[in-house]
């Protein structure tokens, strides 16, 4: 039986549940290849600009040079934070000290956000849909057997059939699981890692910017 056969047959939340778990795989790998390659990017640029940064003999070369190493604009946030800036509101009442901490944290989870938007979405991915797809084999199990029932076919042939096709719904629900779940194990290990090494520079710009000449040693 091919899958045009098997969507004919079964019903209205048989069908809910497969679009459902077909929603949930195209998302979870749209997901899985954007930060891939978003996760090879960020390590490679952070490197870089962290690199040109100090090597750099002042503030505008250095931000220069950061500018043309940061490919999707990931890091300059904190680049900018640690510059001059001016302050409004309320945050005149702070001290330049505790405005550049503001500034600074502020830009770091900016940076944050976007290299770990997605997490959350494969982990929900990867822990709903076994569970989905075990709705979808309760109920296309109930849906055969009450076929059954009613057209009076009890032999084993005429039960083994429905009931496998049913069982698929769950071997779907584990194939849109793993790989999300996979994925966000993996990532969560990089993630922690450039975490780690923003959290350093941010140190190392904020000890700059205190020294006041806003240029690299």
């Amino acid at each position: 039986m091919n899958l045009q056969q098997l969507m004919a047959q079964t019903d209205s939340i048989g069908l809910a549940v497969s679009i459902a778990l077909f929603v949930m795989s195209v998302t979870s790998w749209f997901i899985i290849l954007y930060k891939a390659r978003l996760l090879q990017v960020a390590v490679k640029d952070l490197a870089n600009c962290k690199a040109l940064f100090w090597q750099a003999n002042s503030w505008e070369q250095a931000r220069s040079q950061w500018l043309a190493a940061d490919q999707r604009a990931l890091f300059v946030a904190m680049l900018e934070a640690a510059g001059p800036g001016s302050a409004k509101g309320m945050a005149l009442n702070a001290s330049p000290a505790d405005q550049l901490t503001r500034r600074l944290r502020e830009a770091l989870q900016s940076v944050r956000g976007r290299l770990h938007w997605g997490q959350d979405l494969l982990a929900t991915i990867g822990a709903t849909a076994p569970f989905v797809g075990l709705l979808g084999t309760v109920w296309g199990i109930f849906h055969a057997l009450t076929n059954l029932a009613v057209a009076g076919q009890y032999t084993i042939d005429k039960v083994a059939q429905p009931v496998g096709e049913a069982l698929v719904m769950t071997a779907a629900g584990l194939a849109v699981a793993i790989p999300a779940v996979m994925a966000y194990n993996l990532m969560g290990r990089r993630l922690a890692r450039l975490d780690a090494e923003l959290e350093g520079l941010a140190y190392d710009l904020r000890a700059l910017a205190q020294g006041g000449a806003h240029t690299p040693d």
